[in-house]
């Protein structure tokens, strides 16, 4: 699948990052991981990259900007809005209030709970990017 874009990760827990990577790993998905602990940082990479990432995925709580804030200002972007990059939100924090806002107040392809094994982790990337690989949406590659 390596001719598509990056997977972005943005996660505080380094722990939670691994087992993503190992998981896209595990998948045979061969595009490129890139990981942020903090939204601002992702911020500024996707301002400035070439190309179009495949897909975000972002935990909600971070420091200093938490996930549904980043996710705003991707909106607010207009460069980066143009580019319609996937996202989901993949946390542990995933309520009622949160799930509801993600969807009726920003532009989000998703929101998912962190699984609590391995394969049931595995699971719900693999049914994400398969998804995401038979998409079509103004950054589809053919």
């Amino acid at each position: 699948m390596s001719k598509w874009g990056p997977i972005i990760i943005i996660d505080d827990d380094q722990e939670d990052q691994e087992i993503l990577k190992s998981i896209l790993q595990d998948l045979k998905i061969t595009n490129e991981i890139i990981r942020f602990n903090r939204c601002g940082d992702a911020f500024d990479y996707l301002r400035t990259m070439t190309g179009d990432p495949f897909i975000i995925f972002c935990d909600v709580n971070l420091p200093m900007l938490n996930g549904i804030d980043f996710k705003r200002d991707i909106d607010e972007d207009e460069e980066l809005k143009k580019k319609s990059i996937p996202f989901v939100f993949y946390s542990s924090a995933a309520g009622k209030e949160l799930v509801d806002e993600a969807y009726t107040k920003m532009t989000v392809q998703g929101f998912f709970k962190k699984g609590t094994s391995y394969s049931e982790i595995k699971e719900t990337v693999r049914i994400i990017v398969d998804y995401w690989k038979h998409s079509r949406h103004p950054s589809s590659h053919d």
